[in-house]
């Protein structure tokens, strides 16, 4: 899948917004209206290496767990993420948030992209209109990012490890 790009500006300061993300036990926070059951890969969920498992509630989609790790983490500007998915884990997916500065606020952009294995995976895709499903949600997520950081609203459930 092309690159799908969403932005959002957070009335916050950077730095808050980075420690925030950086935080991958807080991504179930805004993503579980399409990404459910998260699982961390280890106990400490911050930081280059921090990880989990989760559920992609796609449409027409029978092998929906996935995972993502963080592999880049360059305070406060760049998160870069990077996981497998699909049938056998066998899909590379890349994720990148990048924060700069808007006056006093946070811009927030997400970029996230997908490398089908084979073509069969490929066609599904675009059988399912996954990218401009994956782009509503996407969107949607970081509206409620921007609602949790400035109006401090309901956070949901934070990802543990084994779903503890």
């Amino acid at each position: 899948m092309d690159p799908i790009t969403a932005h959002v500006v957070i009335d916050r300061p950077r730095e808050e917004v980075f420690a925030y993300l950086a935080d991958i036990a807080n991504h179930p926070e805004f993503t579980d209206h399409f990404m459910t059951d998260w699982r961390l890969t280890r106990v400490e969920s911050s930081g280059r290496g921090a990880g989990a498992r989760f559920r992609l509630d796609a449409p027409l989609d029978r092998f929906s767990w996935g995972d993502m790790t963080f592999l880049e983490v360059s305070p406060p500007h760049k998160i870069v993420a990077v996981g497998r998915g699909g049938k056998f884990n066998r899909n590379e997916t890349w994720t990148t948030w990048t924060l700069s500065p808007a006056g006093n606020s946070t811009r927030v952009e997400v970029t996230t992209e997908s490398r089908p294995a084979l073509a069969t995976d490929k066609f599904m895709e675009a059988v399912t209109n996954r990218r401009g499903w994956y782009k509503r949600k996407l969107n949607k997520a970081l509206s409620r990012l921007q609602s949790i950081l400035e109006e401090d609203m309901d956070r949901g459930a934070r990802a543990t490890v084994a779903g503890l």
